[in-house]
């Protein structure tokens, strides 16, 4: 499901310190830490709609390298981004560009990443994944792939079945960065994920964070200058980085 929200924002400030690397054939956006970090973990940025080129995202992917992981963003969509002028364009033919973003053209391009990064000695996989990036991280859990997971404001889920898949079929520990205000992960469905994955019921563990006065699109694109957006924004990535590191010797 998309919304509107999807496609609104504000951007971010900072200029990325990361570079563009070629991994298995896929452009990819690579933060790596300053100093001395496990070079056989690395987590895995799914991207929102936007892309590598959004800076917001860029920012992001260098924070999680701050915090000691080498993380890649790779590009979803093959050199076709959401332009980021449809920021300001809800006019924009979202279904004619989602067309050409199905599971089927992105499914290719995780594997061969996966496959290069196995190639080079690496054992542990994150993933994070904002939006548009919440299926690509559903399919890496789901096949094995990586260890552990973690969605902000995902879409294109079907509730109850792809939660009920995870709960089944999946292996890796869940956090779910969730918000007030979202059409595509409404607060109906962060209900029936508590429902289905909480209290025990989900043995790898599961946890979800509720962010109030948030809308769709916060853990990225969310208005600073809000106080309300800018602590849903920095405790979602707190709680990412906390979540990594819980599990990070799985």
């Amino acid at each position: 499901m998309s919304c509107d929200d999807c496609v609104k924002g504000v951007r971010h400030e900072g200029e990325p310190e990361g570079k563009i690397e070629q991994i298995g054939g896929v452009e990819c956006y690579v933060a790596t830490p300053t100093g001395e970090y496990p070079k056989d973990k690395v987590v895995l940025f799914l991207s929102d709609v936007f892309g590598i080129p959004l800076v917001n995202n860029k920012l992001l992917a260098d924070d999680f390298a701050r915090n000691g992981f080498r993380t890649i963003m790779p590009d979803l969509f093959q050199g076709d981004p959401l332009p980021e002028n449809a920021l300001n364009r809800p006019d924009f033919d979202r279904a004619a560009w989602g067309s050409r973003h199905t599971p089927e053209s992105w499914k290719p391009v995780l594997d061969a990443v996966v496959a290069a990064l196995r190639a080079e000695g690496v054992t542990w996989i994150g993933t994070t994944g904002y939006c548009f990036g919440a299926p690509p991280a559903w399919y890496l859990a789901l096949k094995g792939e990586s260890k552990v997971t973690v969605v902000a404001h995902p879409s294109r889920l079907r509730i109850p079945e792809d939660l009920e898949e995870y709960r089944d079929k999946s292996k890796a520990p869940l956090l779910i960065n969730s918000c007030e205000t979202d059409q595509a992960f409404p607060q109906e469905a962060q209900a029936k994920a508590d429902e289905i994955l909480g209290g025990g019921k989900f043995a790898p563990g599961y946890e979800r964070t509720y962010w109030e006065g948030c809308n769709h699109g916060f853990a990225v694109r969310g208005d600073m200058s809000n106080p309300k957006v800018k602590a849903g924004k920095e405790g979602a990535f707190d709680a990412t980085v906390k979540f990594f590191k819980k599990y990070q010797n799985l």
